[in-house]
């Protein structure tokens, strides 16, 4: 359905890269993939079940939480000595339900990770990435600028992220950090799984075998923490670009 595949990604080496959400999914993907390449990475987990890389160094992370976050910035200092990249992959995207059954405080789970959470990561790495001039990358969706039933949580928070990444990048480039929303296709991960269970929205619908496989956001993400492509102009990037589509056709 979509024909993606993942592309050629740089050599890594050195560059020192703090995943959230990497215990499974996409997140798993992406700390195979840079460690592959070199990267040196510390992996924030949750409820992780997919195994980690031989080289990569694991934190307990619960991103709503402060007390985590700080130990887990504590833990990247102590590992890395230093932070390069930021990704925050941590996404989640209940409560999924009819906007007119949804209560206020459905809403918060959420706003909680892929918003708030997002926010109390940066700022617990931003010293750290101030001493690189380094760069934060942030998992987004098509959701956070498409209304889709069902998914009034997920779309709103996603939209506060894409809109966090453009005040990040905003406020924080005079000071040498740059910040990138990437836009990331329906793939085959457990947040999938879970819509296809609630079957409200056309994505829903999607066959399991024409889903994106892992491997091709994480390619993207893990291509952009090169150092290479630090300088690039664009905010918002999605894994359907041109650009990336192109390095798709040419691997």
């Amino acid at each position: 359905m979509f024909d993606l595949h993942p592309i050629p990604v740089p050599d890594l080496s050195g560059r020192r890269v703090f995943v959230t959400g990497a215990g499974r999914g996409i997140g798993a993907a992406l700390v195979r993939v840079l460690v592959e390449r070199g990267a040196r990475v510390v992996a924030g987990v949750h409820d992780g079940s997919e195994p980690l890389p031989q080289g990569a160094q694991a934190v307990p992370l619960d991103v709503t939480d402060d007390a985590s976050v700080g130990e887990a910035a504590a833990r990247v200092r102590e590992a890395l000595g230093g932070l390069d990249v930021l990704v925050n992959n941590a996404g989640l995207i209940s409560t999924i339900r009819p906007l007119s059954e949804l209560t206020a405080d459905e809403l918060r789970p959420a706003f909680e990770v892929n918003a708030i959470g997002l926010h109390r990561v940066t700022m617990a790495c931003l010293p750290f990435l101030e001493e690189s001039k380094g760069l934060i990358l942030n998992a987004g969706t098509g959701a956070a600028t498409k209304a889709m039933e069902g998914w009034t949580a997920y779309c709103t928070s996603k939209a506060a992220a894409r809109m966090l990444t453009l005040m990040q990048d905003l406020e924080l480039s005079p000071r040498g950090v740059h910040a990138r929303f990437v836009g990331i296709p329906p793939t085959d991960t457990a947040m999938q799984a879970e819509i296809r269970e609630a079957g409200l929205n056309p994505i829903s619908r999607i066959p399991q075998a024409d889903l994106v496989h892992p491997e091709v956001p994480a390619s993207v993400l893990a291509w952009l923490c090169a150092a290479g492509n630090r300088g690039r102009e664009e905010v918002l990037l999605d894994v359907r670009d041109d650009l990336f589509k192109g390095m798709m056709r040419a691997a």
